[in-house]
């Protein structure tokens, strides 16, 4: 891949869905990615399904475009061959957990020394630091602990994981985002950097109003279900059919609905005067609106609400969302190689840029230890 990360090695120590996903947005930026995986096993997400012929499709929408090595880094033999890849490589990320590479002589200070322009990235449940550093954690554990699973859901409603593995995904977006500094650090010092990454910080850092909302007032927020707890109208409303999300986040934009739904009476009482007002008496105003709402199906009111810029959208299942012609016009749906299945789709690039194609084809999808030869070949 062309990008602004073309030239760079990262040395990519890290399996399953933190580690992988940080370094595959690095590979989508242009940057080369070996892939250092235990022998005969490898990455344990090269056995979670779904499977395509015997091969994971997590794995493979996660590793595409990398190359794979397989090396004990127990044996000396190996270790040898690890440090000359270090050796030549700008960074290094790991999601061991913490303590893990100090036993076996790659800790950041034992690595420091000897190549000291490497940036060493460390993503882990607790982080390096704290009293809970040394102790797993998996997606669903800092979801529930960082607060997140207690705003998620129904009121009243059992705990509700998020529908995705947003513990990893941010804390890999996270330690992407630490690294890109990290490298424009290294261009004014000429210096590595050691950055720590936790998935239960970045939970908490994601927080946004429902940490304001404690910090600020002393408040606990509970389950909305996709009620919004400060703006109104903002939330799923019944139509006809199905559901419309509305998220009319000011007073011009909800005179705009009112004039929509013929309900512009309502615009000009105490109740729903302002966004405070209505935040302040949002079942009242739900029970209004959804009235009006349930005369017509869905896709007639996002026309209707489109052509006034309204904010307003359907509630799509994956299969609906990954075929909308603006996802297909974003080139977010892109394709890999993998030598027996063949073109395997996946997620593209979100991020956008002038100056590099954004390519509808990725690199290809690695085989175990499928690199060996070439990789010892040219580091030796």
């Amino acid at each position: 891949m062309d990008g602004p990360l073309k030239n760079l090695l990262v040395v990519d120590l890290t399996r399953v869905l933190v580690g992988p996903y940080c370094t595959m947005i690095l590979s989508d930026l242009g940057a080369r990615v070996i892939k250092v995986e235990a022998p005969e096993i490898g990455d344990d997400s090269r056995k979670f399904g779904p499977f395509v012929e015997d091969y994971s499709a997590y794995f493979m929408s996660l590793n595409r475009g990398k190359e794979s090595i397989a090396l004990n880094l127990k044996d000396s033999d190996d270790k040898k061959i690890f440090d000359k890849i270090l050796a030549k490589a700008d960074i290094l990320v790991e999601n061991f957990k913490p303590g893990t590479l100090e036993k076996w002589g790659y800790g950041w200070k034992e690595v420091n020394k000897k190549f000291p322009k490497l940036i060493y990235a460390s993503a882990s449940g607790f982080g390096q630091t704290g009293p809970l550093k040394e102790l797993p954690a998996y997606d669903m554990v800092v979801q529930g602990m960082g607060g997140l699973m207690s705003v998620t859901g129904q009121p009243n409603s059992e705990p509700t994981r998020v529908g995705t593995s947003i513990g990893d995904i941010t804390a890999g977006l996270f330690t992407a985002i630490g690294i890109n500094a990290a490298l424009y650090d290294r261009k004014k010092t000429g210096k590595g950097m050691y950055i720590d990454v936790s998935m239960l910080d970045c939970q908490i850092a994601i927080l946004e109003n429902a940490i304001a909302r404690y910090l600020a007032k002393n408040e606990i927020p509970k389950p909305m279900g996709s009620r919004h707890p400060s703006i109104a109208p903002f939330e799923a409303f019944k139509t006809k059919d199905s559901h419309i999300i509305i998220a009319a986040g000011n007073d011009k934009l909800f005179e705009k609905l009112c004039n929509i739904l013929n309900i512009k009476e309502i615009n000009s009482e105490s109740k729903f005067s302002d966004n405070s007002s209505r935040a302040s008496n949002m079942d009242e105003l739900k029970k209004i609106l959804e009235d009006k709402l349930k005369t017509k199906e869905t896709n007639e009111w996002v026309k209707i609400m489109e052509k006034e810029k309204i904010p307003c959208g359907p509630i799509f299942n994956i299969k609906e969302a990954v075929e909308n012609p603006q996802i297909e016009s974003r080139n977010m749906i892109v394709k890999a190689y993998h030598k027996k299945i063949g073109d395997f789709k996946l997620a593209g690039n979100p991020i956008k840029m002038s100056s590099y194609k954004d390519e509808k084809s990725r690199g290809d999808i690695p085989d175990l230890d499928e690199h060996r030869e070439q990789i010892i070949k040219e580091f030796n």
